[in-house]
């Protein structure tokens, strides 16, 4: 009979320091840059989708449709195997993963853009036309701030989806929170224990801050 002996006597400080503070400030640095830019290009995509303009429109819907069709991975791997091809230089795992994240993401986060904008009434934006205010400033002035708010929590919740993604890294050999623990594994020849540990640090973080979408939601339902 298989008997599963878990042996966890080699958690300590030194394994910490040596093994999961550098993938977990790589996984955290590649949260927040992908996040940051996959909203800030995420938005002008959405902009571009509800233009009245076909040559702006048409493009963003194709890229946001290729995007989302396609698994996180093979975009990781394009990025990192195909690009240097082009340019004629390797970019290295650690910038594929950050410029795959922006652009992958930037999909994602488009639509919740384009939702947000869309949950602002257009009587506001009508409105605005009556002062004489340009398209411009009635999106950065009027529309935007309104429908940021509207959408931010569900861009919490895409950013905690997005932190469960960067272990995906793997497939470059980026040194993120899992690869750590991957490599400690190897070292103490105990993989079973370190991914055991891998998904309780992976579920702690990602159910903590679910939490904390949860609460700043009904904050939200109790100030309208």
């Amino acid at each position: 009979m298989f008997e599963l002996n878990l042996d966890f006597s080699f958690l300590s400080l030194q394994f910490i320091n040596d093994y999961l503070v550098k993938g977990f400030l790589f996984s955290l640095r590649l949260t927040l840059f992908a996040t940051i830019g996959g909203i800030f290009l995420g938005t002008l995509i959405a902009l571009m989708r509800i233009s009245n303009s076909k040559y702006l429109s048409i493009p963003a819907r194709i890229y946001v449709d290729v995007m989302r069709s396609i698994p996180l991975p093979m975009v990781i791997l394009w990025f990192f195997l195909v690009v240097p091809l082009i340019i004629g230089r390797s970019l290295g795992a650690e910038i594929s993963a950050y410029i795959t994240f922006i652009a992958f993401e930037a999909a994602f986060f488009s639509e919740i853009a384009r939702a947000g904008i869309k949950s602002v009434g257009t009587g506001q934006v009508h409105a605005c036309q009556a002062l004489g205010m340009s398209y411009g400033q009635t999106m950065r002035l009027v529309v935007l701030p309104q429908a940021f708010r509207n959408m931010l929590p569900v861009f919490l919740t895409q950013t905690i989806i997005l932190f469960q993604d960067t272990s995906l890294v793997y497939v470059v050999g980026a040194y993120d929170l899992l690869k750590g623990f991957e490599l400690a594994g190897k070292n103490y020849g105990r993989n079973i224990e370190t991914y055991l540990l891998a998904a309780v640090v992976y579920f702690v973080i990602c159910f903590t801050l679910s939490q904390i979408v949860k609460y700043y939601q009904n904050r939200m339902a109790i100030v309208r």
